[in-house]
């Protein structure tokens, strides 16, 4: 019998593809405007919380998707949706944190699922409220959001890779130097 390795469905690996996208638009920090100037912004970036980071976010897309008078109304309910989402994954991931020594591999687990569920229904609430916006752009502002959208989904993937290989080489080392 052939058994799949894995056992996701198309619609559930796009949703949690789609809540990824949206958890690095919501929770990132401006990493274009970060990159073009490393050093002491970096680290200062590194230590904020998701919520400082979504501020900062916030203003940087104010600017480059030019957001007109006009806009402002249907830009504060989406700035609501990514400040809402924002506290809602940073009490999730510390509380995920804080136990972390104590969790067994279901309690992890269970842990996580919260995580990735928190990035699905904040994308379902960050769509319904970017939608009026986007349909209200120029359609200078429109090719400036779906550029912005799609240089984040790539960028932020590499980001997320290169930290995952940064986090297993720390807990090889540690296992090395405490002698498992």
């Amino acid at each position: 019998m052939k058994r799949n390795a894995c056992r996701f469905t198309y619609t559930e690996t796009l949703a949690v593809a789609a809540a990824v996208v949206l958890a690095f638009f919501v929770l990132a920090s401006a990493t274009s405007s970060l990159a073009a100037s490393p050093g002491p912004g970096m680290a200062a970036a590194g230590k904020a919380s998701k919520t400082e980071r979504v501020e900062v976010r916030i203003k940087e897309l104010h600017a480059k998707l030019k957001i007109t008078p006009a806009q402002e109304g249907q830009w504060d309910n989406v700035t609501k949706v990514m400040r809402d989402n924002a506290m809602t994954m940073e009490t999730l991931i510390k509380a995920r944190s804080e136990g972390a020594g104590t969790k067994n591999a279901v309690d992890d687990l269970k842990s996580y699922s919260a995580i990735a569920e928190a990035h699905a229904d904040g994308l379902k609430k960050f769509i319904p409220a970017f939608e009026p916006l986007y349909a209200s752009m120029s359609e200078s502002q429109k090719k400036d959001a779906d550029t912005l959208f799609h240089r984040q989904r790539r960028g932020k993937a590499k980001a997320k890779a290169k930290a995952k290989a940064e986090m297993k080489t720390k807990a090889e080392t540690k296992a090395v130097t405490e002698g498992k």
